[in-house]
């Protein structure tokens, strides 16, 4: 188990660029299984999760070539279905949550579709049943192996249908949109997820042949096609990354540019940072965040405390309540955070309270952080990364501190972030793998 080393209390400065957005990668990958031509995707990030979806893609018979560091180009021309009994399919299957992706694909293109009970974080309940009953209702049957925790599923041509989702889930809106597109007829998605990782699955199946009506928007309407085409792709740069570093700027009094941002797609994460006190400057597609010794938490109208919660697109993503609420503890004022997804995400502030952190720990949702306005700076301390997320919390947060930490558990935060410690190096950090 890798641990990380750091020495805190340093200024950043420079420049940095964000990985490809790892959520909408775990997705577009997907949808390479809808088509026998080949699709090129570049800005692929270079992290666990992903390389981890590739290599199951390849081991499913996907011709699969890399042309350059971010750029892969996949046919998926000889799919072997008798993989998806085999040994190695569970195991891989089984470690990463985006794996449940390729039902809607397999199923639309094949008729069949077989997963392992899908991994990744320990975040709480992410229960699949979204995914399953959209896609029953484009005719797919499945089955549940209790013993064995295993999905099966199959059909004949799926045949387009009405339906209104339980929740807006973003891979649950992605798997039936992928199986949509080859279905016979018209499908209706209602309560769609419309995050900006939605809006680009659309664009590269539209480039791809299909017919999407409505993207942007939480009704998806989808006439299906008999076959799709090859197409080029090129990835967001990741929103999680570029709201980290707009925290981490501001916890180490650092100057700091975050570089092609594309900001139209940021939604809410520039605001939400501001309100914490952070200030930043756009500069094209670049954000500017200068140094500040101080910065202050916004209050409502009223003058009563901020409230910080996760919400479905155009809400804050909830895998940014960790590092709003690492950023509020040395911000002057009080911000409650209110994780409304998960039950669990929360379960890391433990560590920022032996860090000296004022932090009430409300319940498993909320958490009141009074700030410390920088006088009584955070200590390091030895703690475990418990999901990627709040592991990227605690490194902020031990970049901050006095002294040294040792973060332990570190693949949590390779599955999500491209060689961090190197690129944080590379601005004045002090990490080291050891």
């Amino acid at each position: 188990m890798a641990s990380f080393e750091v020495i805190g209390g340093n200024k950043l400065k420079g420049d940095i660029y964000p990985q490809g957005a790892k959520n909408e990668a775990l997705q577009i990958l997907c949808a390479v299984l809808l088509t026998a031509e080949p699709v090129t995707i570049s800005n692929i990030p270079d992290i666990r999760d992903v390389n981890k979806l590739i290599e199951l893609l390849r081991d499913l018979g996907v011709h699969v070539e890399q042309l350059a560091p971010d750029t892969y180009l996949f046919r998926a021309d000889d799919i072997n279905l008798d993989y998806l009994e085999s040994e190695q399919f569970v195991e891989l299957g089984r470690s990463i949550r985006g794996s449940v992706m390729i039902v809607g694909p397999l199923l639309a293109r094949f008729g069949q579709a077989k997963m392992p009970k899908p991994g990744g974080d320990k975040i709480g309940r992410r229960r699949l049943d979204t995914h399953f009953a959209g896609l029953e209702k484009l005719g797919a049957r499945f089955n549940y192996d209790t013993p064995d925790i295993f999905y099966s599923a199959t059909a004949d041509r799926l045949k387009g249908a009405y339906m209104l989702l339980d929740e807006a889930s973003v891979t649950g809106t992605a798997n039936i949109l992928m199986g949509a597109v080859l279905a016979e007829g018209t499908t209706t998605i209602y309560n769609a997820a419309c995050e900006p990782y939605i809006q680009q699955l659309c664009r590269m199946l539209i480039r791809m042949g299909a017919k999407i009506n409505g993207v942007g928007s939480n009704l998806l309407v989808i006439d299906g096609v008999e076959k799709l085409q090859g197409t080029e792709h090129v990835m967001l740069p990741d929103m999680i990354e570029i709201g980290s570093f707009m925290g981490l700027a501001a916890m180490t009094a650092s100057e700091i540019t975050i570089k092609n941002c594309r900001i139209p797609e940021l939604g809410l994460i520039p605001e939400t940072f501001q309100r914490l006190g952070v200030k930043m400057e756009f500069r094209g597609d670049d954000i500017y965040i200068p140094e500040q010794d101080h910065y202050e938490v916004d209050t409502y109208i009223d003058g009563s405390i901020l409230n910080i919660s996760d919400h479905t697109w155009p809400g804050l993503t909830p895998d940014l309540l960790s590092v709003a609420l690492v950023t509020a503890t040395q911000a002057k004022g009080t911000v409650l955070i209110h994780q409304k997804m998960f039950e669990s995400r929360l379960f890391f502030v433990d560590k920022l309270i032996d860090m000296g952190a004022q932090i009430i720990l409300c319940d498993p949702h909320r958490a009141t952080v009074i700030g410390q306005n920088n006088q009584i700076p955070l200590r390091g301390i030895r703690m475990t990364s418990p999901d990627i997320r709040a592991g990227v919390a605690l490194l902020i947060a031990a970049l901050s501190a006095e002294g040294r930490s040792i973060i332990d558990n570190v693949e949590q935060i390779d599955r999500g972030y491209q060689n961090i410690d190197g690129r944080l190096n590379a601005i004045g950090a002090q990490i080291r793998r050891i």
